[in-house]
């Protein structure tokens, strides 16, 4: 068995695996990790892990992760299972190249549009060849609700909600509708956009907005919640086989 390890700022997503089968999910806060790690021993018995992160981990912290399972520490030297032609490869998160290595093992042959909807967005091109382009990076629903309340005098801070009408008549309503209807026009040209460019392109939706705003969306898009989690096990399967 295998064991996935995505840890963020403040939450931490593991995975178990069985062969290509994905058993269960965790998801709990960082401080939990070690105790969480202790559990995950008692209850599989793993043979081998990943550990991708976005957030810086101490040594401490890593070294006593280490001691729990032979993980494979994703960074930018790993070897992947597609061509990395973005032109500052260090500068790549590791969630991206996990989220392309899972377009590449889940949609073969074929030009596919990652889009990851959390913290930010981003949109990540790969193409039938394997040949992984670059893409962009965008604010997220919370970051551009926070940004209004931040850089404004009275705007306030809201949480994220599907706006009732196209023109809103208070001022909640109104920025409602111009977060999230702008993030979901901003996504849909951006498809329209790849799509001029590449040929039966096709599209992923991911991260943890991505149901709120795959309603919002016309285009037609395949959603998969657990790409990052499912491409980082593709990424260690691919260096356990080399």
């Amino acid at each position: 068995m295998k064991l996935i390890l995505d840890i963020g700022n403040t939450r931490v997503k593991a995975a178990v695996f069985e062969n290509d089968t994905l058993l269960e999910v965790f998801v709990f806060e960082k401080t939990a990790l070690l105790v969480t790690l202790q559990e995950i021993k008692k209850t599989y018995l793993i043979d081998a892990g990943i550990l991708a992160s976005v957030a810086d981990v101490s040594s401490e912290m890593l070294r006593e992760v280490l001691q729990f399972f032979p993980f494979l520490v994703l960074s930018s030297k790993t070897q992947v299972p597609f061509v990395n032609s973005y032109a500052t490869p260090d500068t790549l998160g590791v969630d991206r190249l996990a989220l392309i290595a899972a377009a590449v093992a889940t949609y073969p042959q074929e030009n596919v549009l990652v889009i990851d909807a959390g913290s930010c967005v981003t949109f990540d091109v790969v193409t039938k060849e394997a040949e992984y382009l670059g893409g962009a990076i965008s604010p997220g629903l919370q970051m551009r609700y926070k940004a209004l309340h931040q850089f404004t005098g009275k705007l306030p801070l809201l949480s994220v909600s599907d706006p009732e009408k196209i023109v809103g008549t208070t001022t909640e309503e109104s920025m409602h509708t111009g977060v999230v209807r702008g993030l979901s026009h901003e996504i849909e040209g951006a498809i329209q956009e790849y799509q001029s460019k590449y040929s039966e392109l096709t599209i992923v939706l991911t991260g943890g907005d991505a149901n709120f705003l795959g309603n919002q969306l016309k285009s037609v898009i395949f959603a998969h919640p657990n790409f990052v989690l499912e491409g980082l096990h593709t990424i260690l399967t691919y260096n356990l086989n080399k």
